[in-house]
């Protein structure tokens, strides 16, 4: 090759690398919807630019490019799935590998200048419940709901990215949908006439300081009855208000603990970093209907990274 066909090839190369990383976030974002895991969709990704760099010189010109590496990242998680083996066929408190993605991370993605088809990052298909529930899928019927009811592919798009028909994928997708109307939890704003952005800011406010004085009251009236607690990667779930202040006061809430909280957002929901005697203890992430707290999910510190927060107050 002479020294202008190598000079070429390089900057082919170059620009191709930068091709990547222009897709890299939103597609951080695709895997992270099949494997509800932060490090495992940072896993996949890489995965999906290893092969797409193998494969650059056999890409089909005719085919944009975005469909293309949705193809290889959709296929990277598949295999990365069947790798680890990963199964959840029954309750949500099975998902053990559940992780958050911080919002600032998420604000990445938005649409920009020059790029009409870019997903936008809507909270009903990032929120932890969303997640969660699509976890319960089947991997093809989950592969099927992100790239047709999320990213708004057709059948017969997504059934060419999953070497399958399109009578598979629609299948898939019926299967997909009739779980989650079973599973996923209603989604109930709060009420009429309330500035729902004010509302849940004094919400997380208030929540705040009642960790750091131990307040079992306040959580006692803003708690619903039927509540869900979880603490990945620990399995299972508590369920009810009662259930989930007993294990709070036996952990040690309100004795040996001194709180300090710091409101962050994840998952498009609302969620306070605590650190207990200046160290990083945990991430809790809300969620809110009607005004009531649903469900608290709480993380290790080891999620704080990724949110920019420090190990020590």
């Amino acid at each position: 090759m002479t020294d202008q066909g190598t000079m070429n090839r390089s900057q082919e190369e170059t620009a191709f690398a930068a091709l990547l990383e222009r897709h890299r976030r939103e597609l951080h974002v695709h895997c992270y919807r099949m494997l509800a895991s932060f490090d495992d969709a940072e896993d996949a990704v890489q995965d999906a630019f290893l092969r797409a760099w193998k494969y650059r010189d056999s890409r089909d010109e005719a085919v944009p490019v975005r469909p293309w590496l949705y193809r290889i990242a959709t296929n990277a998680c598949l295999d990365l799935i069947a790798h680890n083996r990963k199964d959840a066929t029954g309750e949500p408190g099975e998902v053990t590998w559940l992780q958050p993605y911080p919002d600032a991370l998420l604000e990445l993605v938005a649409p920009r200048e020059g790029e009409p088809d870019a997903i936008v990052v809507t909270k009903e298909t990032i929120e932890l419940a969303f997640l969660t529930v699509i976890q319960l899928l089947t991997p093809p019927q989950r592969a099927a709901l992100i790239l047709c009811d999320v990213l708004g592919w057709s059948a017969a798009e997504a059934a060419a990215t999953l070497d399958t028909t399109v009578a598979s994928v629609n299948g898939a997708l019926q299967r997909a949908r009739a779980t989650l109307r079973k599973h996923l939890p209603s989604r109930k704003e709060w009420p009429t006439g309330v500035d729902a952005t004010e509302a849940e800011r004094e919400l997380v406010r208030k929540f705040v300081e009642a960790s750091e004085k131990a307040d079992m009251s306040w959580f006692a009236s803003v708690i619903r009855e039927d509540a869900v607690f979880r603490m990945p990667p620990e399995p299972g779930e508590t369920v009810g208000r009662d259930a989930m202040m007993q294990l709070w006061v036996e952990g040690g809430f309100g004795t040996s603990m001194q709180l300090k909280g710091v409101p962050t957002r994840t998952n498009r929901q609302p969620a306070v970093a605590f650190y207990n005697h200046g160290e990083a203890m945990a991430l809790d992430v809300i969620r809110v209907e009607e005004g009531m707290i649903t469900e608290v999910i709480t993380f290790p510190p080891t999620v704080f990274e990724e949110f920019g927060l420090p190990s020590k107050l």
